[in-house]
């Protein structure tokens, strides 16, 4: 029974989030809307949006090239193309799962690779909060340049949603969020009180420590430093050069882009891959700045270039994770020395 709880809080309820926002996406659209948005899909320039795919794979790239500067310090070499298609694998499971891809991405490079999942694992905690601080960094830099924009697309936000909330400090998925953070940690002090499993415990924390620790003792400090300056680069020119894809968005200015890729990344962290809440939110934002033009004609096109993003995007990571599924297994190298 609690096997199956577990399953539906972390599998079954985000994505029946999804779908709930993916339906109010569609019903808070007039027919009109609606017709405006599919006629903006169709007559998009799809160019546009390959240049965003690639400027976003060479990110992917760029991750997974930077991964070798904290698993250095462990003692282990491991090869590129293991970490590339952990890395994918890690994205597909999260689409699905959400944060169980970082577990996923773990162990399969402990399979790949030899790499300890305690110890990987902590290099991807410590991969995640560098990410954090570069979102804070972007979201000062966006409120430096558009302030009040800022502030005035954040109270439509939330007027607009009114008491839907979906996406909320209150929401259920905050509470589950709070929920399931609650029960590991019990489920953390009660192992740790089991005699058999306490030692077990203290080297896996003791490993994940190391794990965490590991960006402070990489040789090449500078390298990590500028693939991950290379890697929100690209997020932000994918992001951007996608503007460009649909004529009436091409004017939107840098500051109202910035701030739709904040809620496109918020939008990612409350559902799975950011189904529904991704789209969403970027409409939102867009409909901000193309109301003034275009009216009300302007909530159709927002939310078509919301969609047109987060489908490429999400579609991609489909397509390369599946592709990584098949070939990791012929990459294993249990019998071989890493390299």
């Amino acid at each position: 029974m609690k096997k199956w709880i577990g399953i539906l809080l972390k599998t079954v309820l985000p994505l029946a989030l999804g779908v709930y926002l993916v339906w109010y996406f569609f019903d808070r659209m007039s027919a009109t809307d609606k017709d405006i948005f599919f006629e903006a899909i169709q007559k998009a320039d799809y160019t546009w949006i390959v240049a965003s795919l690639t400027l976003s794979f060479l990110a992917l790239l760029s991750r997974a090239y930077r991964w070798k500067y904290v698993l250095e310090p462990l003692g282990y070499k491991t090869k590129f193309w293991n970490r590339y298609h952990a890395l994918m694998i890690g994205y597909i499971v999260n689409l699905t799962i959400p944060r169980a891809g970082e577990a996923s991405r773990a162990v399969m490079l402990s399979r790949s690779d030899g790499v300890p999942f305690s110890k990987s694992f902590g290099t991807i905690l410590a991969e995640r909060a560098v990410d954090l601080v570069m979102l804070m960094g972007v979201v000062l830099f966006t409120t430096s340049i558009g302030y009040d924009d800022f502030w005035k697309i954040k109270y439509q936000v939330e007027t607009q949603l009114g008491g839907n909330n979906p996406t909320g400090e209150t929401s259920w998925t905050g509470i589950i969020l709070y929920s399931i953070v609650a029960t590991v940690l019990i489920g953390l002090v009660i192992a740790f009180a089991i005699q058999k499993t306490r030692a077990k415990l203290l080297q896996f924390i003791k490993d994940l420590f190391a794990g965490v620790f590991a960006i402070f003792r990489s040789k090449n400090p500078l390298s990590y430093s500028a693939h991950t300056v290379f890697i929100w680069l690209m997020y932000i020119s994918y992001f951007s050069i996608a503007f460009l894809s649909l004529e009436e968005s091409k004017n939107v200015p840098f500051a109202g882009i910035m701030i739709a890729f904040i809620a496109g990344s918020l939008g990612i962290s409350f559902t799975n891959g950011g189904i529904g809440a991704f789209p969403l939110l970027v409409g939102l934002v867009l409909n901000f700045y193309l109301h003034d033009e275009y009216g009300d004609a302007a909530a159709g096109i927002g939310a078509a270039l919301g969609m047109i993003i987060w489908s490429s995007q999400t579609l991609m990571m489909i397509l390369l994770g599946a592709l990584s599924f098949v070939l990791i297994p012929n990459n294993f190298s249990k019998d071989e020395p890493v390299q």
